[in-house]
């Protein structure tokens, strides 16, 4: 079924689930086989549109290599070579998530 929404969502495939009294729901199959779902998605919730968003992971190794490659060509290897890609590796998510929170600051003050 195909449900035309705020100009802003513009048209999206929606279905009614039922939520169960321990606030269980069911993902639909073919949304499920859509996204390629597996044993865990990631959850979050949108206050400015009061919207839940279920997608699936991020893989953990985002930017892995890049990040391997730029130590290399600086010349690090072995402990130190770990050492350092540890360091970096746990700043990526805080980042990317300050990316997105600023763009989403910036579309609500577009509007």
């Amino acid at each position: 079924m195909t449900v035309t929404l705020d100009p802003e969502l513009r048209t999206m495939e929606s279905k009614r689930i039922k939520v169960s009294e321990k606030r269980q729901i069911t993902i639909p199959k073919s949304f499920f086989e859509k996204l390629n779902l597996g044993d865990e998605v990631e959850c979050f919730f949108r206050k400015d549109r009061q919207e839940i968003v279920i997608r699936s992971p991020r893989k953990e190794t985002e930017f892995s290599e890049e990040i391997l490659a730029d130590l290399i060509e600086k010349g690090l290897s072995g402990d130190e070579l770990l050492t350092e890609f540890k360091r970096i590796k746990a700043k990526v998510r805080p980042a990317v998530k300050q990316l997105i929170e600023e763009a989403e600051l910036t579309v609500r003050r577009t509007k």
